[in-house]
């Protein structure tokens, strides 16, 4: 027989069952929108069996209308576990509406569709709203979560919604219910964090919803059972997901014929659920679904914010507390100085006794430990160091020397400085008390009919538990509170410390101060860092190229600071960081590169963007340029103009013949956008076949000019840079959304002025009038194709796109055959190509 524990639970594949709820019916499509996969229901649905529609394309399979429809959905479509719907959507040419859900699961898109329900009673925000604004109304935590359950039942009509919440150690517990007259309560009722496995508890976080229509439904297949990557179809998002085995025995149990959990998330991580349960078949329909999961998400929010303001009360009466401590601090050493505050710290932490050890003196304020258990505790904390509080409600269990200190049962231990032993430690007494478990959580685990897994418990009887050995659990907001404190402690020890050891501890005042700006500092060198590895990886072919790139990026940073910090975070001077680069990269080569301008100092905030666009020059000349062999030279020429602006020359010669690249690399990147990105100036590259050849313009603001700084200098006004091609572009969209994100992708690309139009009438207004450089056209207008404006636009001389989601099967007039088409989704390089095409139409 196999070892069998709860972990197995935790390793059952659920997301890779292979089957699908029948409620509805599943199609998976390939990149090149062919059907891969297919559930065998389809022929109830569509009239087709699976095997005669896999290998098809979507397009025969569904009326266009229906995919276009979906390929806009795909357009807006947000984030990796993203999903998109279309309601009352008809899938076939007068067939019957269907509701849709869209998203990716690897490179498959997955569609799913179940019939429409009619809802004539629900208007899902207006539905939402209320529910939103009753629970609003609730001033605890306690009437907002019982104010929930009842309105998710009344919106979902289950027989029983409970609210479950996860404790610390996995197990969860009823702390809301609204339940059906007659069936009992599960309310304060427990379960062990088995009941949910692991792998469940992470789907719901991704996925804010799932349903569970009937437990005894047979659940069609997805064929074939391995899809083109060689495995089976990943279901982690689907709405129409099979149970496992074990949750469906699990329900059985229960006498659960459906179920319905909603997920309550507090800063992304799972704080619990809407457990919602049937005894029956209950089938919700999906424009409802959606509003319950609405709710869920508002419900989260609005949960975290109740708890934040309890942190925030807690916080405040810390910061008061604090204002207090150090305006108080006594001249004198030890303890002595923190004993009038102790009952005030008790009574913040919400505890019986607090202890203060400090430099061998103790002192301490209500129950009290004795010196034995006290150097006991000491000896443990010192040698299981932390890097801020330490806290359980059941200490026993950490340390078992303590399993009989009744009046210790948890603590709080608040490090006080470096030196071992220095410690202010609350404590809690224990509280013995009756837990209500959902079954005996202690059952022998066995091999059931399922295999080698944990067979669900049968019976869900109240089991009640004495817990003894534990106290109340310490409360978020007490933890943020005693948190907050920990750094005024910190202060009123250091300046105690002071007073005895005074230049040791102003040393240690400054190092702090420096670790705390040298945080500060890293956190933003490493984001960038990060950025120029992620940027970096695609032009390198092999392993050692790729760390030579990096390399040499990260060190002109490096350099670029070594002569910011030489003078004293001052402006440098230009010559010296090109010629920092020259002598890191070119060697005995450096005198090769000739330089002449005046004295010229560049402010810090620009001086690390210049040296990544020098260093990127330098390297490119020394590998591929006018530096590569013995001949060539490179004139670096720069001067200031009357705004005080900064023109920089770069032009190569004798080197190879130059040819421009066909591709643009992250360093080309560097080159061409670093400086209108992050200084607002401006940047051309010439590939003069005799040599390349950049201008580069730094705004009058981050120029000094001679030596020392000007502290009365004006800072110039940001020069407007703007990529080549159209500067006016008018968009013909009539989804907002989509349109607003080619607006925001075109602007990205350079784009000065978006015009948009959402219909014929209002597009040929916008060509009469502010005329665009380049027009890009959404072909279906919902009941009318934008055909008109693009014969306008033929006879204006203004070129122009069609945008579609039919793909490749657009029918165009002869006249329009040669125009592009862009196919939805868009993606950001299919645009960028159709301005660059247009910009020589303009010329």
């Amino acid at each position: 027989m196999s070892d069998v524990d709860l972990t197995n639970c935790d390793r059952e594949p659920i997301h890779l069952l292979g089957e699908i709820q029948p409620f509805g019916f599943l199609l998976a499509i390939t990149g090149q929108w062919m059907v891969a996969h297919a559930s065998d229901n389809t022929l109830a649905f569509l009239g087709e069996a699976a095997e005669d529609l896999i290998g098809r394309s979507l397009a025969e399979v569904l009326d266009g209308h229906a995919v276009h429809e979906i390929r806009g959905r795909l357009q807006i479509m947000r984030g990796a576990d993203s999903v998109e719907r279309v309601f009352n959507l008809p899938l076939r040419a007068g067939g019957e509406p269907f509701d849709v859900a869209v998203h990716y699961s690897g490179d498959l898109l997955v569609i799913e569709a179940e019939p429409s329900r009619a809802e004539s009673s629900l208007e899902a925000a207006s539905a939402v709203r209320s529910m939103s604004n009753r629970v609003a109304e609730r001033k605890t935590i306690e009437d907002i979560v019982h104010e929930a359950a009842r309105q998710v039942r009344a919106l979902t009509e289950f027989d029983r919604v409970m609210v479950y919440r996860f404790d610390q150690d996995g197990a969860g517990e009823v702390i809301a219910e609204s339940v059906r007259p007659g069936i009992g309560s599960f309310l304060g009722q427990r379960y062990p964090a088995s009941d949910i496995p692991k792998q469940a508890r992470a789907l719901y976080e991704r996925s804010w919803l799932r349903i569970i229509a009937d437990i005894d439904a047979e659940t069609p297949k997805v064929r074939p059972a391995l899809g083109p990557s060689g495995g089976p179809l990943d279901l982690s998002m689907s709405m129409l997901r099979a149970v496992s085995p074990i949750h469906i025995e699990y329900l059985r149990n229960m006498g659960v014929g459906a179920s319905l959990s909603i997920s309550i998330l507090r800063q992304g991580k799972l704080w619990g659920l809407f457990a919602c349960h049937h005894y029956g078949p209950h089938h919700v329909s999906y424009e409802r679904r959606t509003a319950a999961e609405l709710f869920g998400q508002i419900f989260s929010y609005m949960l975290e914010s109740r708890e934040q303001e309890i942190e925030a009360r807690h916080v405040e009466r810390a910061r008061n507390l604090h204002d207090r401590l150090v305006n108080s601090v006594a001249t004198a050493s030890g303890p002595e100085s923190l004993t009038p505050f102790l009952g005030e710290l008790c009574g913040l932490a919400g505890c019986e006794g607090v202890t203060l050890h400090m430099g061998g003196q103790t002192a301490s304020h209500g129950e009290s430990l004795d010196a034995a258990r006290l150097r006991t505790l000491v000896a443990f904390l010192d040698a299981h160091p932390t890097l801020g509080v330490f806290h359980t409600h059941h200490l026993a269990a950490h340390l078992p020397e303590a399993e009989s200190w009744r009046d210790a049962a948890g603590i709080i231990a608040v490090p006080l400085s470096r030196e071992p032993g220095d410690y202010l430690i609350f404590q809690r007494a224990e509280v013995v008390r009756d837990v209500a478990w959902g079954g005996d959580p202690n059952k022998a685990v066995t091999v059931g009919p399922l295999g080698a897994r944990l067979t669900p418990r049968e019976s869900f009887e109240t089991w009640k538990e004495t817990v003894r050995g534990q106290s109340k659990p310490w409360s978020a907001s007490e933890l943020a509170a005693v948190d907050s404190l920990r750094l005024t402690l910190l202060e009123v020890v250091m300046r105690q410390t002071d007073l005895a050891h005074a230049e040791r501890g102003k040393a240690q005042h400054r190092q702090e101060v420096l670790i705390a700006e040298l945080n500060h500092r890293v956190r933003n060198i490493l984001g960038l860092i990060r950025g120029l590895i992620s940027q970096s990886r695609d032009g390198a072919t092999n392993v050692q190229q790729f760390f030579e790139v990096v390399s040499g990026r990260v060190q002109a940073l490096a350099r670029a600071h070594d002569q910011i910090t030489q003078q004293h975070w001052g402006p440098g001077a230009l010559t010296d960081l090109i010629r920092s680069e020259a002598e890191a990269y070119l060697a005995a080569k450096a005198d090769r590169l000739i330089l002449s301008g005046p004295d010229v100092l560049i402010e810090p905030q620009a001086f690390s963007t210049l040296s990544l666009v020098i260093h990127e020059l330098v390297t490119n000349s020394a590998k591929y340029g006018a530096l590569c062999d013995s001949r060539g030279k490179v004139h670096v020429s720069w001067a200031t103009d009357a705004s005080g602006a900064l023109d920089l020359a770069w032009r190569e010669e004798g080197g190879p013949v130059v040819q421009a690249p066909s591709r643009r690399g992250f360093g080309s990147t560097i080159i061409e956008r670093s400086i209108p990105h992050e200084l607002g100036g401006e940047a051309q590259v010439t590939f003069d076949p005799a040599g390349l050849q950049v201008a580069l313009r730094v705004p009058g603001r981050f120029v000094v000019e001679g030596r020392p700084a000007d502290p009365g200098k004006a800072a110039a006004p940001v020069a407007d840079a703007r990529l080549a091609g159209p500067n006016h572009v008018l968009v013909v969209e009539d989804n907002m959304i989509i349109a607003l994100d080619l607006e925001g992708v075109l602007q990205k690309l350079g784009v000065g002025q978006v015009s948009m139009a959402s219909n014929v009438a209002s597009a040929l207004e916008a060509v009469t009038g502010d005329r665009p450089d380049f027009a890009f056209l959404d072909l279906n207008l919902g009941e009318e194709t934008s055909l008109p404006v693009a014969e306008r636009l033929q006879a204006e001389q203004i070129p122009f796109a069609f945008g579609t989601g039919f793909g490749d099967q657009a029918d165009l007039p002869e006249q329009l055959a040669d125009v592009t088409i862009i196919s939805k989704p868009y993606s950001e390089k299919a645009l960028r190509d159709a301005l660059r095409a247009a910009a020589p139409q303009r010329s």
